[in-house]
């Protein structure tokens, strides 16, 4: 996926990354090295050899009629350009052609910081999709959903545009205001939600104490340093208070750099494969093992995913399920198992090609599945019935104290009952987490 924007900076290195959506939708980080090994190499010359002659006439062939009968003069290397995409965009959803503010963006990304509303973006048969709203943008506070389709910006149509030029709409900027035309689900009548453009700096992590020792820490996204992030997150709760269970948040988190999320497993684990990938050529084969060093003692551990978690959330996910290190809870998460290479072309253009597909520990592949969670626990709201209370011992006239002094701590039981109000799949997960630290 694309962002509706990006500012910052980031080297793209050798290391391998991974991209969280679809091709034209937001870039959350890619990235493998673009080195090409001689073996590679012959192969490919040697496939270049049995090029479809008969094709390559009917390319030169449409491409000469249209300068000749189109209705107006035509820029012969818009025409090139174009052709270039339309042969990528009809491989896979993931793979594009990257024009220069394209393969910038893409570069910058992995800072955490970019301009626009915030919304993460798919193209799905002609419709643009809402992958997720990000936290703490001006998207999420509007009310944009995940699932939502946008059907127009600004009062104006988005049938049969690319997802490149409905992101170059979605951008501007900060301060601007934009109104998206939404279609959602359980919805009468299409919604009209105005969002001012800021500029977002997404933090990756977040932490917090649930109470009783209980730690909840939230990824929003994988950026480059979203592993030493959770790790100085970790060591701050457990200064706070030792740790009896954690809940790690993945949910609507689209994914980001793979590094990342190799060394968000690696706190967890000490030992064994935490994700490999292959493809048809050798450089694109990898394994990731975890090492000794873990960043939280072993206590049970409860990962929230939903739909809106994707790629490297699906790695981390997978590995911790696989490794039996974690309970996951949620919704099957989105189901984007495959890798792109970012290759550089000459004129600071780019190809970002699928080159790849991962697979978690078991050797399960992902792919258009996603993660399967150990126990499902759809997103509701919870309601009080309005039963009528019924007496207890307390509340008949000359009942015995208890002698002990009060022992129901109401200011905890109060914020246990908000929390299944505010976060309904937080509360269930927070009482897992209870219930194996009694069973251990």
């Amino acid at each position: 996926m694309r962002f509706t924007g990006v500012a910052g900076r980031s080297l793209i290195n050798r290391s391998l990354l991974n991209t969280t959506v679809l091709s034209s939708a937001l870039a959350l980080g890619l990235i493998a090295s673009p080195v090409i090994h001689a073996q590679e190499a012959a192969s490919q010359a040697e496939e270049a050899k049995t090029l479809p002659l008969e094709e390559l006439r009917r390319f030169s062939e449409v491409f000469d009629r249209i300068k000749q009968a189109y209705v107006e003069p035509v820029d012969d290397a818009k025409v090139l350009e174009d052709a270039i995409r339309g042969m990528i965009s009809g491989l896979d959803p993931h793979s594009g052609y990257l024009e220069p503010d394209a393969f910038e963006e893409l570069q910058e990304h992995t800072s955490g910081e970019f301009g626009g509303v915030g919304v993460e973006i798919s193209q799905e048969d002609g419709f643009i999709r809402v992958i997720t709203p990000i936290d703490d943008t001006p998207a999420k506070k509007a009310g944009v959903k995940a699932g939502d389709l946008i059907t127009r910006i600004d009062g104006e149509s988005l049938q049969n545009i690319s997802i490149d030029e409905t992101i170059s709409r979605m951008r501007g900027e900060a301060g601007t205001k934009i109104v998206l035309t939404i279609i959602r689900e359980g919805e009468q009548k299409p919604l009209e939600i105005t969002i001012v453009r800021d500029i977002i700096k997404v933090t990756s992590v977040k932490s917090r104490l649930l109470g009783d020792g209980y730690g909840y820490v939230r990824i929003t996204q994988f950026q480059s340093n979203s592993g030493a992030d959770l790790k100085k997150a970790l060591k701050k709760l457990q200064k706070e208070q030792p740790l009896t269970g954690l809940v790690l948040d993945l949910r609507n988190n689209p994914g980001g750099v793979l590094q990342a999320a190799v060394e968000v497993v690696d706190a967890f684990v000490d030992e064994g494969m935490i994700v490999y990938t292959e493809g048809r050529v050798a450089s694109a084969d990898t394994k990731f093992t975890a090492t000794k060093a873990m960043a939280v003692p072993d206590v049970p551990i409860v990962v929230l995913i939903n739909s809106g978690s994707a790629s490297a959330s699906e790695i981390v996910a997978g590995a911790l399920q696989d490794q039996k290190r974690a309970v996951i809870m949620g919704t099957t998460s989105f189901g984007k198992g495959s890798v792109q290479t970012v290759l550089p072309l000459s004129d600071n253009r780019a190809l970002k090609l699928t080159t790849a597909r991962y697979f978690t520990p078991s050797g399960r592949s992902i792919q258009a599945q996603g993660i399967v969670p150990d126990v499902v626990v759809e997103e509701a709201e919870l309601k009080a019935l309005g039963v009528s209370r019924f007496p207890k011992e307390s509340d008949l006239t000359g009942h015995l104290e208890n002698g002990q002094g009060e022992i129901v701590d109401e200011e905890l039981a109060a914020a246990s009952k908000g929390l299944a109000e505010r976060d309904y799949q937080l509360y269930e997960a927070l009482n897992l987490l209870k219930a194996l630290s009694i069973v251990r």
